[in-house]
C-alpha cells in the first residue's frame, strides 16, 4: 500500500497534465486564423467551389462546433485511437511512430552529448574558478545560451555545408534515395551537424548550472577542511563535487528534454530533417488538429516519463534521499 499510493498520485498527476496540454493545444488551434479547409486544400483552394468545400468540411468534421470536435477526438482517445491525420493521410499513431524513429536519433544523441559535455565543462569551470579555462567555458556558455536555435543552425549550414562542404545540407539521407538503400554511415553523416547544433544549445545550460553548484561546494566548510588537509581543488571536485553536482545536473538534463524537443523543431526545419518536429510544424500550418494534439500529448508524456526516471535515479546517486523517502 505504501508503494501504490505514490504511484497512483503520479498517474493522477500525469493524467491531469495531459488533459491540460490537450485543452490548451486545442484552444490555440481553434484561435488560429488559419482556415482548416484552405489549409487542407493548399495551392488548390482557388480551384475548389463552395459545394466541394462544404463536402470537405463535412468529411473531416470542420463544420462542427469546436466543443463537438474536441468531444469526438476525446472519445476516440479513450478508445485508444489518436485520430486520422489529413496532412499525411495516415493514422496519427503511425505518423508519430514513423517520425519519432528519426527524431529519437537526433534528440537522443544531442541529449547524451549535451549532458556529458555540459556536466564535464561545469565541473572543470567550478573547480578552476577565476582561471582562463573558467573564463573561456563561462563565456562560451553565456553566448550559446542566448543564441537562437534557428540562427545557430543557419550559421552551421552556411559554414560547414555550403562553404566547407564537410556535411550534407539537409535531410536524413541523400535526396531521392530509398530508405532501405541508405547505409548507417550515410545516416550518421547526415545526423552529425544537426546533432552537434542541437547539443550546443543544451550544453550551455547544464554547464552554467553545474558550475554554480561546484562553486557552492568549493566555498563550503567541506572544501575548506579538505584544503586544510592539503587537497587540491581538483581532488575536492573529484571526491565531493561530482556527487554534489550530479543530482541537479540529472534533474536539469531530464527537464531539458522538452526544451530540446522545442529546439529540434527549429533544427529540423532548417536542415529539412523529416522528424517529429517537422511534422509538428506541418500540423500547425495545415490545421491538422488530431496530429497536433497527438504530438502534444506524446511530447508531454515523453518529458513526464523523463522526469520520473530522474526521480528514480536520485536514490542510486545519493542513498540518503532513498533512506529519507522510506
Amino acid at each position: 500500500m505504501r508503494l501504490i499510493a505514490p504511484i497512483a498520485k503520479r498517474v493522477a498527476r500525469l493524467a491531469l497534465v495531459l488533459t491540460c496540454v490537450a485543452l490548451v493545444s486545442y484552444g490555440l488551434m481553434m484561435a488560429s486564423p488559419i482556415d482548416p479547409v484552405d489549409a487542407y486544400l493548399g495551392p488548390q483552394m482557388a480551384k475548389v467551389g463552395p459545394e466541394q468545400r462544404a463536402l470537405i468540411a463535412q468529411r473531416w468534421g470542420f463544420d462542427e462546433p469546436p466543443a463537438v470536435q474536441f468531444g469526438h477526438w476525446l472519445r476516440q482517445l479513450v478508445g485508444g485511437d489518436l485520430g486520422w491525420s489529413h496532412v499525411y493521410n495516415q493514422p496519427v499513431s503511425e505518423v508519430i511512430a514513423q517520425r519519432f524513429q528519426r527524431s529519437i536519433a537526433l534528440l537522443g544523441s544531442a541529449w547524451m552529448l549535451s549532458t556529458l559535455v555540459g556536466f564535464s565543462l561545469g565541473v572543470l569551470a567550478g573547480a578552476k574558478e577565476g582561471s582562463k579555462l573558467d573564463n573561456i567555458i563561462s563565456t562560451y556558455a553565456f553566448i550559446t545560451a542566448s543564441t537562437p536555435a534557428f540562427w545557430l543552425a543557419i550559421l552551421a549550414v552556411l559554414l560547414f555545408s555550403v562553404t566547407l562542404g564537410w556535411t550534407p545540407t539537409c535531410c536524413a539521407g541523400p535526396a531521392g534515395a530509398l530508405n532501405q538503400e541508405v547505409s548507417v554511415a550515410t545516416r550518421l553523416h547526415h545526423l552529425l551537424l544537426p546533432v552537434t547544433t542541437l547539443a550546443l544549445l543544451g550544453i550551455a545550460n547544464i554547464t552554467l548550472h553545474t558550475r554554480t553548484r561546484m562553486l557552492e561546494l568549493m566555498r563550503s566548510d567541506v572544501a575548506t577542511h579538505a584544503f586544510a588537509q592539503g587537497a587540491s581543488r581538483i581532488d575536492v571536485a573529484w571526491r565531493h563535487g561530482l556527487r554534489h553536482a550530479s543530482l541537479p545536473a540529472i534533474t536539469l538534463a531530464f527537464a531539458s528534454l522538452g526544451e530540446l524537443f522545442g529546439g529540434s523543431i527549429l533544427i529540423e526545419q532548417v536542415f529539412a530533417y523529416p522528424g517529429l518536429g517537422q511534422a509538428t510544424v506541418a500540423a500547425g500550418l495545415r490545421s491538422d488538429v488530431p496530429l497536433l494534439l497527438g504530438i502534444a500529448l506524446f511530447t508531454a508524456l515523453f518529458v513526464s516519463v523523463g522526469n520520473m526516471i530522474a526521480d528514480s535515479l536520485y536514490g542510486v546517486i545519493d542513498p540518503r534521499i532513498k533512506a529519507g523517502g522510506l
